[in-house]
């Protein structure tokens, strides 16, 4: 008869994983003898084996009991069960993983890679990383919301950065964030955008709730640019 102790050493387990098995009803609890210990036979060994043996290969610790008591075509069927849970489980593991390492790249997570390019552009061009950030996120909004606008948005933005005027323009919002909403500058800048915005072809709407979400994230963003906002509103 062995102690809880050598019971563990024999099937190569540690003494809290053979508790464990007893409170989860996979080994039955021998009760004590006469000088309180609780002692275990050769069964004991086996059965505990087959349980360590089951949990290594990945079976989960629910379906163990199953196993154990199993005939031959019942233990295969369950085996084969458990396999595909297996297989299904690598596959969202291995997905996770993509997007795991594709958090590496930044802004790839969240938006199309036209969108990546266009703001890499952007940082060539020298807009602040405050600046890039706001940019992303309007674009992780219009993708998420408005994906059917993402190709033409894109594509009218990149032309608009062919503009010199637009650039110097899009710098100077860019220098606003920081500024007292006050500033005599941003009258000067509101007119500015008007006077350019009245040359441009308009992109196609986005959804109306994007929209929305869109100049309430862009008002946020600064007290200064919430002003602007409020400048470029008078005709």
């Amino acid at each position: 008869m062995l102690t809880i102790g050598r019971l563990a050493a024999h099937a190569g387990v540690t003494i809290r994983a053979v508790r464990h098995y007893h409170q989860v009803g996979l080994l039955p609890e021998p009760e004590r003898d006469a000088s309180g210990y609780r002692r275990y036979n050769a069964q004991a060994v086996v059965d505990l084996i087959r349980i360590r043996t089951l949990a290594a290969a990945g079976v989960p610790l629910a379906r163990i009991e199953e196993l154990l008591h199993a005939g031959p075509a019942e233990f295969a069927a369950a085996v084969a069960e458990i396999d595909r849970d297996l297989k299904r489980k690598i596959r969202e593991l291995t997905e996770h993983r993509r997007d795991i390492a594709r958090l590496a790249d930044g802004e790839r997570l969240f938006v199309p890679a036209e969108v990546v390019e266009l703001l890499d552009r952007l940082r060539a061009a020298g807009l602040s990383e405050r600046m890039i950030q706001i940019e992303r996120d309007l674009w992780i909004m219009i993708a998420a919301l408005s994906p059917q606008s993402i190709e033409e948005w894109v594509a009218t933005k990149n032309a608009a950065m062919d503009d010199a005027d637009f650039m110097r323009i899009y710098l100077a919002c860019d220098q606003a964030l920081g500024w007292d909403p006050d500033d005599p500058r941003l009258v000067r800048l509101a007119e500015d955008i008007k006077a350019w915005d009245a040359t441009r072809d308009k992109p196609e709407d986005a959804e109306p709730g994007t929209v929305v979400l869109m100049y309430s994230h862009v008002g946020e963003s600064s007290p200064a640019w919430r002003r602007l906002e409020k400048l470029l509103s008078v005709s």
